[in-house]
């Protein structure tokens, strides 16, 4: 028998657990996500996906996006895939139970044999049992270094209580918002001129820089997690630039 989950008050119901029917029991176990197929999942403009796919196709990241998975019918991401042949599939989030959305979610990603989930501004928020199913093959980007500056308004909350830098922060996702094993973290300088605008534009840059290359170290195999604590072989030469920006 499933477990009730809640997410944001919400009750689930009764999830299957993943040996109540078979498409869930065949979920990519960590040990076979090395060099395996790639999913993003993504809400609007898609801006780091585009960073993805562009490294992949210059030779600089050995990466296999074999799908995108939007939630959002007519969103740019959408066109950013069919630019570059890439599959898609829109899971619509509304009008429906959030246990409906993420059984179809889980359904597609296991029947597509994806090995791990980059998302890339999605923004929904997933629930334990759609968590639990897919730890440490969840890995989120957030523009901010948590745990400061969780949620959807890191820079203007950044802004607001006047600090001088902020940076990005790439991390597995769990059962809360925000709050995962930390993989890597980048720092990027705030200006006294700085607005909403102009810090979004260059923290957006290093996260084009920044995420293909963390992503391949996953698919590589070179991260590994004890607890909370999240080691990258060789990460020590990522560091060997300057910094913040």
């Amino acid at each position: 028998m499933g477990a009730v989950s809640s997410v944001e008050g919400e009750v689930l119901g009764v999830y299957p657990s993943v040996m109540e029917t078979s498409e869930m029991a065949k979920v990519t176990p960590p040990e076979q996500m090395v060099g395996g197929l790639v999913a993003v999942l993504a809400s609007g403009r898609g801006s780091d996906f585009q960073a993805l796919v562009d490294a992949a196709e210059r030779g600089e990241a050995d990466i296999r996006i074999s799908l995108l998975v939007c939630n959002v019918p007519g969103a740019p991401v959408i066109e950013r895939a069919e630019r570059h042949g890439i599959p898609h599939v829109v899971i619509d989030h509304n009008n429906r139970t959030r246990e409906d959305f993420e059984r179809e979610l889980h359904t597609v990603l296991v029947g597509r044999g994806i090995g791990l989930l980059v998302l890339a501004g999605f923004m929904r928020v997933l629930s334990p049992w759609f968590v639990s199913r897919w730890r440490d093959r969840i890995v989120n980007i957030h523009p901010a270094l948590l745990p400061s500056f969780p949620g959807a308004h890191a820079h203007r909350d950044v802004l607001e209580h006047g600090v001088k830098v902020t940076g990005l922060t790439i991390h597995y996702v769990d059962e809360d918002v925000d709050h995962g094993p930390i993989i890597f973290q980048w720092p990027v300088r705030v200006f006294d001129n700085d607005t909403e605008e102009s810090l979004t534009r260059r923290v957006l840059e290093e996260e084009h820089r920044w995420y293909p290359r963390i992503i391949q170290a996953i698919v590589d195999g070179r991260v590994r997690r004890t607890g909370r604590r999240v080691v990258i072989e060789g990460e020590s030469g990522f560091y060997d630039v300057s910094g913040p920006q």
